[in-house]
């Protein structure tokens, strides 16, 4: 499936340094093992639960004037990808899809209910992908998107109407911009952002790392 190319990154602004950025809470439900690289960020509420033993290997900003900045670019963030018009349509279902860079959009809920999803930059390393998912999105157990020809973590952007659920021993990528809550079950890794307007941000002996530029 392929749609239109030349999508520009979606501007972050100081929301960029952040990994893990919420609105009142982010909870490290169970076990250590969750480690961070990257800063973590709450406003304006400013509470921490489980770390640790969850590790940050980068700044905590609890219910400070910084976090409260990057919210305010996560907004302007947000805006900025559900504004884009020209998307293609994206199915409900992603499983086994191969999609090039450009702007996809579905008015309801996609999940990854198996197997692999695969982002093809077909070369170009510069190249965007930008998800417009007007409700939820949900990856099942042991699913993986898979980057391909170039494409870099740091070009995928996923704007979330409500939650988004990365399933358990999963693998994922982009920064994903949600207007609820973002919830990571147990042994799922995330190469991205977990940014949460409205809500908390949970996680479950994950792996988090921002994405190399």
């Amino acid at each position: 499936t392929s749609t239109s190319t030349g999508e520009a990154q979606v501007p972050l602004g100081t929301a960029y340094a952040f990994a893990i950025l919420a609105f009142d809470t982010v909870t490290n439900v169970n076990n250590p093992g969750t480690i961070v690289t990257g800063d973590l960020g709450i406003s304006p509420g400013a509470a921490l639960v489980g770390f640790p033993p969850g590790e940050v290997v980068g700044v905590q900003h609890l219910g400070d004037a910084v976090a409260a900045a990057a919210k305010v670019d996560l907004l302007v963030a947000y805006n900025d990808a559900v504004a884009r018009l020209g998307a293609a349509v994206l199915p409900g279902d992603l499983s086994g899809l191969t999609l090039t860079p450009g702007l996809y959009k579905t008015e309801t809920s996609t999940q990854l209910s198996a197997g692999n999803f695969t982002l093809d930059a077909q070369g170009d390393e510069n190249a965007v992908f930008v998800f417009q998912v007007g409700s939820t999105f949900t990856s099942s157990p042991g699913t993986q998107m898979v980057l391909g020809g170039g494409a870099k973590a740091s070009n995928v952007f996923w704007a979330i109407g409500t939650s988004a659920t990365l399933g358990t021993n999963t693998i994922s990528t982009g920064t994903f911009l949600a207007s609820a809550a973002i919830t990571m079950n147990t042994g799922a890794v995330l190469e991205g952002r977990l940014l949460a307007q409205g809500a908390a941000v949970s996680v479950d002996t994950n792996l988090i790392t921002l994405p190399s530029p």
